[in-house]
């Protein structure tokens, strides 16, 4: 039996997710991450992720599936009878950047978003919620987005599923502790997910928007978002119920 810290990953497969397990693994966690649909790619991270001290493995789960959920803890405790940090990263939008054209959304795309993005996390938590406790420094972290803050991005439904999930770390820090949770609100963040979303052109011209005009002059990567996570889990001991904002300033300007 390994005496590693173990973490679970939700939506591990790339970005945020793949960085935050490697991350994590290299500090020697035990990781478990978990996908919907690419679990070869999952698998590929996990592999790539191991090392000598640390073990990160793959596994096919939809948050928005209670089943799922209770599975993956199960997993979690049969393989290492521990678990110290859930990580609330799987994620999903319908991308109708129009704020204004309200019929490109319908209820179905709201339900379908907040299955994953708030009905999700709230599951893992659920499911997690009598191990954490045993742990001597349990930690939630999800993954949100200044869309949440500001009302920008994707969607209006994702915008909203994101003030949701806000107002849900808030809820479970007040009323879960000593389990600290916590929220990461990335803003726009380099990678094939929004490179595939916005198409290419609308990518590179926000990209070259924000590194013009932001602040710090930065946009963020999967390893700068995961360094804000890593460092929430195993180091702010007393912090709990915060919306932790990383985009390199870009809000400032909203």
């Amino acid at each position: 039996m390994s005496d590693n810290p173990v973490a679970i990953v939700t939506g591990g497969s790339r970005g945020v997710g793949a960085a935050t397990a490697k991350m994590l693994a290299d500090n020697g966690w035990n990781v478990i991450i978990t996908c919907s649909s690419s679990i070869k790619e999952a698998e590929a991270v996990a592999k790539n992720s191991s090392n000598e001290t640390a073990e990160v493995i793959a596994l096919q789960a939809d948050v928005a599936n209670d089943v799922d959920c209770t599975s993956t803890i199960n997993t979690a405790i049969e393989k290492w009878n521990r678990i110290d940090a859930l990580v609330n990263n799987a994620g999903t939008t319908k991308f109708a950047w129009d704020h204004s054209d309200l019929n490109s959304l319908d209820a179905n795309d709201f339900q379908n978003i907040y299955a994953v993005n708030v009905v999700g996390p709230f599951q893992m938590v659920k499911a997690a919620k009598e191990h954490l406790l045993k742990s001597s420094n349990p930690c939630v972290i999800n993954i949100s987005s200044i869309a949440g803050i500001k009302g920008i991005g994707s969607s209006v439904a994702y915008a909203s599923s994101k003030g949701a999930l806000n107002t849900m770390t808030l809820s479970m820090a007040r009323n879960l502790g000593p389990i600290r949770v916590n929220a990461v609100c990335p803003g726009f963040i380099e990678g094939e997910w929004l490179k595939k979303g916005m198409g290419i052109e609308m990518y590179e011209g926000t990209k070259e928007h924000i590194q013009n005009t932001a602040p710090l002059r930065k946009t963020c990567s999967p390893e700068s978002i995961a360094e804000v996570i890593v460092n929430l889990i195993e180091k702010s001991e007393l912090m709990t119920g915060q919306l932790v904002t990383v985009d390199g300033g870009v809000s400032l300007n909203l």
